[in-house]
C-alpha cells in the first residue's frame, strides 16, 4: 500500500439531511411525513450528527483521515423566506472549528439535495426566482464563514434531475409493458441511479401523493432538487451554480469553488457506442460551458453502466451486486477520472465513491482497488487533489431509509452509539504524513 503525498485530501463525506436529524424546515422532511410517502421511513433524528459531530470528527481524525466533506443545510439557515438564523450559522462555525482542531480540512457543500420547504412552494428547481434565492443564501453563508474555508461545492450532483427523468421514463415503460414484472423491473431500474430511490413505491402512490403534495407545497408535483428535471430546469441549476460561484469569488476570492456531478463509467459493448456517447453527453459534456470556469470538479462515482445494441444492459451474469443493486466495480472511478480530465482542465476531487454492503471486508477491498486507480491517475499527472469516501457513517439513504450500509462507522439505531469499522482505518492509512 502506497500513501498519497502530503496535502492530498483523504476524507469521508456526509450530507446534512442524512446524518444531522430533525431537519424540520426542509422539503424532504415534509414529504417523509405524507400518508403515502415514497420514503421507506422518516429521517427522524437520523444519526444525531447535529449533536454528536465532535465525536464523529474525532473518530475520523483518529483513523488518520485529514478531510471531512459535509453540507450546510439551507433549510436550517433560512427556515422562512428572507429570515436567516444566526444561531444555526454558529452551529456550522463550531463544526468547522472542530475540524480544524483535529487537523481536518473542512470541505463544505452548500446544497446537498434538500431545500427549504418555502422554496419549493415558490416553484422550486424549475423556477427562475430560485437562482436569486440561492445566490442570496450562498452570499450569507460565505460572508459569515468564508474566511474559515478553502473548498466549497455549490451544488451536489447537479445532473441528478436528468438522470432521474431518464430512469423514471424507463421505469414507466417497463411497468406499462409488463405489469406482472413491474416490481422486478423497478428493482433493476433503481440500481442504475446513484441515489436511493423507491421508483416502485413512487408509482404505486402517485395518485395519492399528488393530492398530498398539493396540500403541502401547493403543487401536486413539487419541483424538489431530486425530481425529474426538464431541460430548462437542468440549465437553471447550472445558472444557479454560476451565480453562486460569482458570489463566492466576490466575497472570498481565496476559496476554491466547484460543483459535483454523478458520473457513471459508461462502457459500450459492440453496437452500444451511440447509446454510451449520448449518455455521456447528457451526464457530463453538455455541462462543460458552465463549469470550465470552476476551480475544481467534484467527481462522484459508484459503478459502471453497460450499453449494447438495444441500449442499457443489466449487470453481467453472476456479477457481485451491492445492497443498492449496483455492480461491485471499483475500477470505474479511475476510468471516469481519466475521461473527465480530457475535457475539464481544473483540479479533480473525488467527492463521493463507495459501496453499500454489510460486509466490511468488501468495503475495504473496494477502497483499496479504487485508490489504486486514483494513484495511477496521480502518477500519470492528472490533477486529482483528494478522495472522499461515501460515507463517514451508515445513514439515511433518502427514500431507502436506514437499510443501506454505506458507512465507515456503524451507528446503533437505538442508542446512536458509534462503532468504527475496520475500513475506516484502511482508508486513513492512505493519508500522507
Amino acid at each position: 500500500m502506497q500513501k498519497f503525498a502530503k496535502g492530498f485530501l483523504v476524507g469521508a463525506a456526509t450530507a446534512a439531511h442524512q446524518v444531522e436529524g430533525n431537519n424540520i424546515h426542509s422539503d424532504y422532511w415534509a414529504q417523509e411525513q405524507l400518508p403515502h410517502s415514497s420514503f421507506a421511513e422518516p429521517s427522524g433524528i437520523a444519526c444525531d450528527h447535529y449533536n454528536r459531530y465532535e465525536e464523529d470528527i474525532r473518530l475520523l481524525a483518529e483513523a488518520g483521515l485529514n478531510a471531512y466533506r459535509f453540507s450546510i443545510e439551507w433549510a436550517r439557515i433560512e427556515p422562512e423566506e428572507g429570515k436567516f438564523d444566526a444561531g444555526e450559522m454558529e452551529h456550522y462555525r463550531r463544526v468547522i472549528a472542530c475540524c480544524k482542531a483535529h487537523g481536518v480540512e473542512p470541505v463544505v457543500t452548500l446544497l446537498h439535495f434538500t431545500s427549504p420547504r418555502w422554496l419549493i412552494a415558490k416553484g422550486g428547481w424549475e423556477s427562475e426566482s430560485t437562482i436569486s434565492y440561492f445566490k442570496r443564501y450562498v452570499s450569507y453563508v460565505m460572508e459569515q464563514l468564508g474566511d474559515e474555508l478553502h473548498y466549497v461545492c455549490t451544488i451536489n450532483e447537479a445532473n441528478m434531475g436528468l438522470q432521474l427523468a431518464a430512469i423514471s421514463k424507463r421505469f414507466r415503460l417497463m411497468a406499462e409493458q409488463a405489469a406482472k414484472t413491474a416490481a422486478a423491473a423497478g428493482k433493476s431500474a433503481e440500481g442504475t441511479v446513484q441515489v436511493g430511490m423507491n421508483f416502485q413505491k413512487m408509482m404505486e402512490n402517485m395518485k395519492y401523493a399528488a393530492a398530498e403534495n398539493a396540500g403541502v407545497f401547493g403543487d401536486p408535483q413539487p419541483k424538489i432538487f431530486v425530481s425529474e428535471r426538464t431541460p430548462e430546469g437542468d440549465l437553471l441549476v447550472m445558472r444557479a451554480h454560476t451565480a453562486a460561484r460569482e458570489a463566492i469569488r466576490a466575497i472570498c476570492p481565496h476559496v476554491k469553488v466547484g460543483l459535483t456531478l454523478s458520473l457513471h463509467d459508461l462502457q459500450a459493448q459492440p453496437g452500444g457506442e451511440p447509446f454510451a456517447e449520448a449518455a455521456w453527453k447528457e451526464e457530463f459534456t453538455h455541462y462543460l460551458p458552465y463549469i470550465q470556469g470552476d476551480d475544481f470538479l467534484g467527481v462522484q462515482n459508484y459503478t459502471r453502466t453497460l450499453y449494447g445494441p438495444t441500449g442499457q444492459l443489466p449487470a453481467p451474469e453472476g456479477a457481485e451486486l451491492t445492497q443498492m443493486d449496483y455492480e461491485f466495480y471499483p475500477q470505474a472511478l479511475e476510468h471516469v477520472l481519466r475521461k473527465v480530465a480530457k475535457d475539464f482542465h481544473g483540479d479533480l476531487i473525488v467527492t463521493e465513491n463507495g459501496i453499500a454492503t454489510a460486509d466490511d471486508t468488501r468495503r475495504a477491498a473496494f477502497i483499496e482497488q479504487a485508490l489504486a486507480g486514483v494513484q495511477r491517475c496521480v502518477a500519470d499527472g492528472l490533477p486529482v487533489k483528494g478522495y472522499f469516501h461515501w460515507s463517514l457513517m451508515d445513514n439515511f439513504e433518502w427514500q431507502k431509509g436506514f437499510a443501506m450500509n454505506f458507512g465507515l462507522i456503524a451507528v446503533d439505531r437505538t442508542t446512536m452509539a458509534r462503532t468504527p469499522k475496520p475500513s475506516l482505518a484502511v482508508l486513513g492509512s492512505y493519508a500522507g504524513e
